[in-house]
């Protein structure tokens, strides 16, 4: 291994040492370090190789940390693309299903946390709410949901 490879190996492990991060995070990272994406890719993909990078573990932390902050599936699959994820090729589905019981919980949590106390609206507070629920990553099926469980009384 060259010195540079070992430096991009040295440098990448550093950074998973602390998290997990996707092979497209790594390369943008080492990129601005000043390295190129020729002597990049072969690092990485052996650090994926021996199992020291995972997009599919990344994907899974990431989709975790997300949900605990209150965000719907919508919001965090656009993420996950967005960081070089190829959402169907991990088990994020997996990891989106234990939770898909609990949506309805997650997005009561979320908007309690926003807006305090549930109490009747009018209906154009009720769509501003809907608006930040939807920006959340919740679905429309969802809110609806979420409003015909609490009967929101509008005034």
């Amino acid at each position: 291994m060259n010195s540079v490879a070992h430096d991009i190996k040295n440098h990448c492990l550093r950074l998973l040492a602390r998290r997990e991060h996707s092979q497209k995070e790594l390369l943008t990272k080492l990129m601005q370090k000043g390295f190129s994406p020729a002597d990049i890719q072969p690092v990485i993909a052996e650090l994926a190789q021996n199992s020291w990078q995972s997009d599919a573990r990344f994907a899974e932390n990431y989709a975790r940390a997300r949900l605990r902050k209150g965000y719907g599936a919508t919001a965090i699959r656009y993420e996950l693309t967005q960081k070089g994820i190829d959402v169907a090729d991990t088990n994020l589905n997996d990891v989106l299903l234990t939770v898909a019981d609990n949506w309805l919980d997650l997005l009561t949590q979320t908007y309690c946390k926003k807006y305090g106390e549930i109490e009747p609206l009018t209906r154009q507070d009720w769509a501003k709410r809907c608006q930040f629920l939807l920006r959340r990553g919740f679905s429309s099926s969802q809110i609806q949901q979420f409003a015909k469980k609490l009967r929101f009384i509008y005034s």
